[in-house]
């Protein structure tokens, strides 16, 4: 998570999660050792290494067994479930991994110079520090790059690039966890598209992982085998809570058939302070963020929270809603890794799959319950029953049979709902056998054959086919849509109806607005729409009061959609969201670039509304209005902030990460339509230096980098005076990545306030503010041009964007390859070395300023050495062997060695990796 604020905000605290989920048809691979949960095989087995001590993997070496593992994209991404890990790893010994896609490289860094690898190895050093705090020693990163900060999952995915997926399936399959954890998958405003790709390959890897035809070659080459984890939760509950120790008790989900799970952070620890305060020790760790200032938790129990996980996916019988059970610290583990009183053995299966999970009223559907007895317990005579909302019909007989070891039994019920009603409901099973009782549900979503929703935007419409494509419809809906629109402006707004039925259907549209928009026409019809189709029925609506808020500060305006049909009518209630506006005048010459008024016509903007962090404490603190015009094919702006405390003055050489000092950034979208910002110009400035003048930089953009030379013909000028300062900017239109439409310009001013000299900012102020509006274009503020024609030659397609691509390699890590060689787990989750193909360290001698190392190598490769001790790396080398058999290199040395000498080396075969050390002598 990189906000780049030394405070907890809600972004920070709230992972928005994702519902219950419908079986898949891969066949859960049922447990073949008395290990606890759903092991698909014994050990796994890694292709190739050497099988020595000391080496990462190696034929009959069996990686480390995990009972739960957690999957983000950066370092700190698990730092808010800290204080359930470390309750379940002190009170019940579960051993948790963490996976972290990137390392953070594309974060700021309040501690240092370090970037880009090196800010990854220090970021890493960081997680492992934090999680340890909980009892996690185990992290798994993956190496992919970590760019700059983007809410589009779309983008992030084309950046990791394809075999993402692959490394996350082949370490589930290594490590065996029982329990995966992850984020949140749905594009919510503000949710880090990072974030969102991270949890989209989690819940991908809890169904690829347990099917034999999912990478195939991870069994067939690397001997690997299929492995089903039990349980399946995201980070987070979307719903009501007190504090206290019944936080768990009394949350109420805001879609009541969720299953949701609180773990209460105020139980105390074994060295005596609540987990909540543990859990914030550790957030301190990542120093490079700037949370080693994240204040105290509460002293008062009562008033701590819980850490809350909403469930996804099951194969296991979990915990009943409303019962004390679904209440305890362990209801994530029960099932899975721990066995309540009178429920049935770890490694029952238990399942619950309805035909469809769009359900009409008034036609019936079937539901089959599958349960399967532990390999090498029997359940005896079994029978399960089906639990349905009131008024709901069910028919079927649930008797399963006798379940012997590793038996299956099943029963099929016909369900019918009434007529009428809409929304989702539960549909729950109930397990009774000789040996203990179970319990599971799913969800389903009732409502006529044809629906109709406000169009999605871009990232929803990728979001909600990925959840078909996947088959996890239950995850639908987790985003309102919303639309925005100027203040005092029209658009289009289409109506998409959908036919979910087997016949033909006709039927209108009509749109209920509220009080300030007005619609073209208020009704529409649709006709003859096929079964399975969609069309768009679109209305043309305008805001007709100017006055109403925009942004943050009440700017949602919720409508109602009725969509009628011969079967019923669906309601639906998306929200137009008003951002504010402005016509930038033209100038009848150039303003001059010198931080002051006097040349700018046009009204001043104000840009005082709080969009993340603390609030201002008063106009002195921080606020600010700016001024926008053009002239020939120029953009000029007039930023005055009013800041009774400069934060930290950054070298010109640190002209970089702007949110952790003052600074104004403004954002322009060509086009006003933009995805993401890879196709935007963002330029921020610095109003004063440690040198003095002002700097300014391209940041998470089309093109970034230090404004000299990623900006060309910007000017920038900056006066700084008592109680604030003013920064004037020339931005050349041909500098933006497509031409200028002026009739649909996006722009946002943004301020960045720090008043503190630990280079981290506060607060964040601005013109059009939402929580994460800096990757937002869709909700910057439109500006139109009036008399500006760009050049007939200038394209208006984005240019290709420069994306970073430069990421810690998990070799040139020794933090990654110690753990490599103490787990069995190859590096950044690709395959092992072939045995053939394999190198390691197996002597080292010291010397008066140097190591000499011997290597062995199967054939041609890269080793990259290093020279360890207690106090951490004192040399290293990465040298190139170009042919099988011994070789000896020398590695000087830094420093003196210090107590526990060791070479750790990594090795690159081109085709796999292995980890090996040996002691100095």
């Amino acid at each position: 998570m990189r906000t780049g604020l030394a405070v907890v905000t809600a972004a920070l605290l709230t992972v928005l999660p994702a519902t219950p989920a419908l079986s898949r048809t891969a066949t859960p691979v049922p447990a073949a050792t008395a290990t606890p949960g759903l092991s698909a095989t014994t050990a796994p087995v890694l292709a190739g290494g050497t099988g020595a001590a000391g080496s990462s993997g190696g034929a009959g070496v069996a990686p480390v067994d995990l009972d739960a593992l957690f999957v983000g994209a950066h370092p700190d991404d698990e730092a808010f479930s800290l204080s359930t890990l470390g309750q379940w790893h002190e009170d019940h010994h579960v051993r948790t991994g963490v996976v972290t896609v990137t390392r953070g490289e594309g974060g700021g860094n309040a501690v240092g110079p370090e970037e880009g690898p090196a800010l990854g190895l220090l970021r890493e050093a960081e997680e492992r520090t934090a999680v340890a705090e909980a009892g996690v020693r185990e992290v798994f990163n993956l190496d992919d790059v970590d760019f700059y900060y983007t809410v589009s999952a779309p983008l992030t995915d084309q950046v990791w690039g394809g075999d993402t997926l692959e490394k996350v399936v082949r370490i589930v399959r290594q490590t065996r966890p029982e329990v995966l954890l992850t984020m949140g998958p749905a594009p919510t405003p503000g949710n880090h598209g990072n974030h969102q790709q991270a949890a989209r390959l989690a819940i991908e890897a809890f169904y690829a992982a347990a099917d034999p035809q999912a990478f195939p070659e991870q069994i067939t080459r690397e001997g690997l085998r299929p492995f089903a984890p039990a349980r399946l939760l995201t980070g987070g509950g979307r719903g009501t809570s007190r504090t206290g120790q019944d936080c768990a008790a009394t949350f109420r989900p805001a879609n009541p058939a969720e299953n949701v799970y609180g773990v209460w952070s105020g139980r105390p620890s074994a060295q005596g302070a609540t987990w909540a305060a543990v859990e914030r020790a550790a957030q301190r760790a990542y120093a490079s963020q700037g949370w080693a200032v994240f204040p105290d938790v509460p002293t008062d129990p009562a008033q701590l929270g819980c850490d809350f996980f909403t469930q996804v996916d099951t194969r296991v019988p979990v915990p009943e809603p409303g019962t004390p059970a679904a209440t305890a610290p362990t209801a994530i583990l029960d099932g899975a890794l721990t066995r309540p009183a009178g429920t049935v053995p770890l490694g029952t299966l238990f399942g619950l799959r309805p035909s469809t999970f769009d359900v009409r009223p008034g036609t019936a559907f079937t539901v089959k319950v599958t349960a399967t007895a532990p390999p090498r317990e029997p359940l005896g005579r079994s029978s399960a029953a089906l639990r349905v909302p009131e008024g709901w019909q069910v028919r079927g007989s649930g008797d399963l049979g006798r379940l012997t070891p590793g038996r299956t039994g099943s029963a099929t019920f016909t369900v019918t709902p009434p007529q009428g009603g809409g929304d989702r409901a539960r549909l729950a099973a109930t397990l009774t056998t000789e040996r203990g009782r179970g319990y599971t549900d799913r969800q389903v979503e009732l409502s006529p054959a044809v629906r109709g929703a406000q169009q999605p935007l871009p990232q929803v419409a990728q979001y909600e086919k990925w959840a078909a494509e996947v088959g996890v419809p239950q995850l639908r809906g987790l985003v309102t849509p919303v639309l925005t629109l100027p203040s005092g402006g029209s658009r289009q707004v289409g109506v998409v109806v959908t036919n979910v039925g087997d016949t033909t259907r006709s039927g209108t549209v009509r749109l209920d607005l509220p009080a300030g928009f007005t619609a073209a026409r208020t009704e529409a019809p649709y006709s003859d729409l096929a079964a399975g189709e969609s069309t768009t029925v679109p209305f043309t609506v305008t805001n007709t009061d100017p006055s109403l808020k925009t942004s943050n500060e009440g700017g949602d305006y919720t409508y109602t959609i009725t969509t009628t049909s011969p079967d019923g009518s669906s309601v639906s209630r998306p929200a137009l969201e008003l951002v504010p506006a402005t016509a930038v005048p033209g100038a009848t010459s150039a303003p001059v670039v010198d931080g002051q008024d006097g040349d700018h016509p046009g009204p001043a903007l104000d840009i005082s509304r709080l969009w993340e962090g603390t609030a201002c404490s008063s106009a002195a603190d921080c606020s600010g209005t700016a001024k926008v015009t053009w002239h020939d094919d120029t953009l000029y702006l007039l930023v005055e902030v009013k800041d009774d405390v400069l934060g930290t003055r950054l070298p010109a050489a640190d002209c970089k990460r702007h949110w952790r000092t003052d600074a104004v950034e403004v954002t322009v979208d060509p086009r006003g339509a933009s995805e993401n910002t890879s196709t935007t110009f963002k330029a921020a400035v610095l109003p004063v230096t440690a040198e003095g003048p002002p700097c300014f930089l391209r940041d998470a953009d089309n093109r970034q980098g230090p404004g000299e030379e990623t900006a060309p013909g910007m000017r920038v000028a900056a006066k700084v005076q008592a109680g604030g300062y003013a920064v004037e900017m020339a931005i050349p239109m041909a500098l933006l990545p497509s031409a200028v439409d002026p009739a649909h310009l996006g722009l946002n001013i943004l301020v960045y306030d720090s008043d503190t000299q630990d280079k981290t900012g506060q607060t964040r102020i601005g013109w059009s503010t939402w929580g994460g509006v800096q990757g937002d274009p869709y909700r910057w503020g439109v500006a139109t041009l009036p008399g500006y024609r760009p050049p007939a030659d200038r394209p208006t397609t984005p240019a290709d964007p420069v994306i970073p691509s430069t990421a810690l390699s998990s070799l040139d890590s020794p933090q990654s390859l110690e753990q490599a060689i103490q787990v069995h787990v190859p590096l950044a989750g690709g395959p092992a070395a072939q045995a053939s193909r394999s190198g390691r360290v197996v002597a080292a001698t010291r010397g008066r300023d140097s190591v000499k190392v011997t290597l062995r190598a199967g054939a041609p490769g890269t080793a990259h050495v290093f020279v360890r001790d207690d106090q951490g790396t004192a040399g290293s080398r990465v040298v190139t062997v170009p042919r099988k058999g011994s070789t000896t290199v020398t590695v000087p040395l830094d420093r003196a060695l210090e107590a526990g000498p060791r070479v750790v080396a990594g090795w690159d075969s081109g085709t796999g990796t292995t980890a090996s050390q040996a002691a100095v002598r």
